[in-house]
């Protein structure tokens, strides 16, 4: 587990046993299923790890403070890493715009992008730098 823990990334030791039951789900299930089923599977190890976690949290979307919408993210673990789950062939730079818009929406400098579709597990951490930004210059 400790090869996941990069300290260069804010909550990386949350994020490092997340990343492992993610690992552990997908060497036992491997690639092929729908999300669901790596979601439910990711939330009983999540409970094994007694990592705090809420699932399918909805999220309102404002624009221009007027309510356009609402969301769901996969997973808010420890109120202060979201964690969105894929089961494609691919991550694609819209996969990685969602995570972006969930952080900003949600006020969370830090997320996950896991993808259980491709043979092996695909992971990638992401930071909110406009939060960062804006923590840093409130200093």
């Amino acid at each position: 587990m400790k090869d996941l823990i990069n300290n260069t990334y804010k909550h990386s030791e949350l994020t490092g046993k997340i990343i492992g039951c993610a690992m552990k789900v997908h060497s036992i299930l491997g690639n092929g299923f729908q999300e669901a089923i790596y979601q439910r599977s990711l939330e009983i190890e999540l409970h094994k790890q007694g990592l705090l976690f809420s699932r399918e949290l909805e999220m309102v979307i404002f624009y221009d403070e007027i309510e356009v919408g609402r969301r769901r993210v996969d997973f808010l673990v420890d109120e202060k890493v979201m964690v969105e789950l894929k089961a494609v062939s691919k991550l694609e730079d819209i996969h990685l715009a969602q995570v972006l818009n969930y952080l900003e929406a949600y006020k969370l400098e830090t997320g996950l992008l896991i993808n259980f579709g491709s043979k092996s597990l695909e992971f990638k951490r992401i930071t909110n730098e406009y939060k960062l930004a804006r923590q840093q210059n409130k200093s």
